[in-house]
Parts: C-alpha cells; structure tokens; sequence
C-alpha cells in the first residue's frame, strides 16, 4: 500500500513538473529568424512606444510589397478573420501605445495601446488601429475592434532596407512623423499631440502631489502659461501660490518675475510693474542683466532700463553691469551715450571674448544701430 502511495505522488509530482515545463519557455530568438525591437520616443511630453519583430528581406527583393505583404485583406487560412490585414511587422501583433490622447493624419485617437495593422496597397493602404493589442498576428482580426482607420499613401525609397524598422521623422514641438521602412518602401503617419492641453494638464496632476510642494513646481507652470499666453487665469494663481510664503519662493527673483510675465500678458501692467518692483531686490547680478537683456530685445526699452540700471546701482564696479547701461542706453535710443559708455567699458574687458563683444558694440553704435 506504501509503494502504491508513493508511486501515485511520484505520478502527480512529474505531471505537475511537464504542466510547468509547458508553461514556462526559456528565452530564445523570435521565431523565423526575426528580430523582436522596440523604438519609443516622445512628442511634446507624450510617450510613443512601439513593439514589434522585425522581418527581413533575406533574398526576396521585389516579391514583399505585394507578395509576401498581400494587398488588402485576405483569408489566411487560420483562426477566425477570413479578411485579415497585414500585421505590420512578424510573428505577435505589432504594438503601439500613447501615453496621452493623438491625432493620426488628423484624426482623433484616445491614449492609450493598440493592435498596428496595414492593410497595403500601393496608392492607399490603410492604417488600423485596433483596441485588441493581445492577439497573435492578424490571425483572429476583428473589424468591430478597430478604434481608427486612415488611409496613408506608401512611398517609394532609394535604398533597400533589410531589416524592416520603424523610425520617427519631421519631429516638431508636437509632431513628428513615424514611418514603417522595410525594402524599398516606407509607409509613413504624422503624429500630433495638443502639447499645451497635455501639458496643463500634466501641470494640474502633478501638482497636487508632492511635487506641488516646491516653488519652483508652481513657477514652471505659470511660466509656461506666460510663455504661451494661455491658461492666464490659473497661470496667475499658481504664480501666486510661488510667490506665496508657503511654498518658500517669496524671495525668488524667478518666482516674482514670472508673476509679473503673467500680469503683463493679462494686460495688467500697473501690477506687472509692482511685480517686477518686488523682484529687483532678490536678483543677483546675472539674473538681472539676463531679465534686463529679455525686456530690451522684445523692444521695451524703458523697462530694460530700469533694470539695467539698479543692477548698476547694486554692483557699480562690475563690467557686466556697464555693460548692460550700454545696453540700457542703447535701449532707449540715446546711442550717443551708449557709444560713450562703450569705449570706456572696453577698457574694463580683461578677456577676449568681452573685448570682442565691446567692438562689436561700438561698431553698432557707431553706425547708428541698437546694440540689442
């Protein structure tokens, strides 16, 4: 009875052992000889990460397109879909995923990972995007699952390449073009985020975790709604909240400055004015000078030299700060000042690099131009 025992656990240990084996598959290349790959990259603050096995032509020159990629749908012989597309890449579906809501070709798509299918054809493939991302292949494609189709127009390539890849192209502050090359051809879609709303919106999330503790945090934001003139409204309250005593940038001359970027771009200069006011005393050297630069080059003269001269007033043996009252002098169309100026803080520049800023100064000025 003993021996029975053991002899029906030695049985059910060595199932369990092969129902484990089966499960379990040790790491080895894709199959086919293909090549599993993965590109990300991001547009604006969006993420774009794309999964996929890479084919290669090994010796079939002009029989992919057409050949072994198949025009259109067809029956594959397996699983359910009877009109499969192709699926843009080999062995498990190629993947696609975006961290934030897109636009393809100017059409709408949630955030999000999807099934990528192509459906080619040599004037207008089409493009699926598939809210089932966890089948194998387009074996079991099912068009009630598609989240977006576009139609997108094949490009012909001078050089082969080998191994299909996809890469990102055209790239802009929020788009970028993401093209399918395998052979001679290339299959490309644009790409287009809404970079300030995903920004903002990134900006609300983020805030309100620990983030949201730091000066600094707060001042990112409203600058970039200062920079972008939007969101002017909330952007003014988080200045606030930077500025504020609880956050620990009251003395910052960031944090006032980028206040006063928000008032002025609200239209409300008196207080703009104020901002900057409080700022002054919390600038160092450089940071005034910069700010003071900023002011000058957008043509407000008047302001630039306000700060150019209580960076002056503050460090009044400096050579950045004589320089800046060229600048400022400059600024305001006194050239004849400004030229004065110039040829006595040449003789302070003790390095070439300012010598040769000095010249080019003096050369300006001397033929009746503004230094900034």
């Amino acid at each position: 009875m003993k021996k029975k025992i053991c002899m029906g656990l030695a049985l059910v240990l060595f199932q369990t052992i092969l129902g484990a084996a089966a499960q379990a598959q040790l790491t080895s290349p894709a199959n086919g000889g293909n090549k599993r790959a993965s590109v990300s990259e991001q547009i604006g603050i969006t993420d774009v990460n794309i999964h996929y096995d890479r084919p290669g032509v090994k010796g079939r020159d002009g029989h992919i397109w057409g050949g072994l990629v198949p025009v259109g749908y067809v029956d594959q012989g397996f699983g359910t879909s009877k009109a499969a597309p192709w699926r843009a890449g080999a062995n498990e579906n190629t993947t696609i995923e975006f961290s934030t809501d897109v636009k393809i070709e100017g059409q709408p798509l949630p955030a999000g990972k999807y099934a990528l299918f192509i459906a080619y054809d040599p004037e207008s493939s089409t493009l699926i995007f598939s809210k089932n991302n966890s089948s194998w292949g387009s074996f079991f494609y099912d068009e009630t699952e598609d989240a977006l189709r576009v139609k997108v127009k094949p490009v012909k390539a001078d050089q082969s390449v080998e191994w299909l890849k996809y890469e990102f192209t055209n790239q802009a502050p929020s788009s970028a073009v993401i093209n399918l090359e395998w052979e001679k051809l290339a299959i490309p879609f644009k790409v287009d985020v809404d970079l300030v709303a995903t920004q903002l919106a990134s900006f609300r999330k983020e805030l309100r975790g620990e983030k949201g503790f730091t000066w600094e945090s707060w001042n990112q934001a409203a600058l970039f709604c200062a920079q972008n003139k939007t969101n002017l409204d909330e952007g003014l309250n988080w200045a606030n909240n930077a500025v504020g005593p609880d956050f620990g940038g009251s003395h910052s001359f960031q944090a006032w400055t980028t206040k006063a970027a928000v008032l002025d771009s609200l239209g409300r200069g008196v207080e703009a004015t104020e901002a900057i006011k409080k700022a002054i005393p919390y600038g160092d050297m450089n940071e005034l000078y910069f700010y003071a630069r900023g002011l000058a080059a957008h043509k407000k003269g008047k302001e630039a030299f306000d700060i150019f001269k209580a960076n002056y007033d503050k460090y009044p043996t400096e050579f950045l700060t004589n320089a800046g009252m060229v600048r400022a002098y400059s600024a305001i169309g006194d050239y004849k000042k400004a030229l004065a100026l110039a040829q006595k803080t040449r003789t302070m520049a003790k390095d070439k690099p300012n010598q040769d800023t000095m010249d080019r100064m003096i050369a300006k000025l001397q033929s009746g131009k503004d230094v900034n």
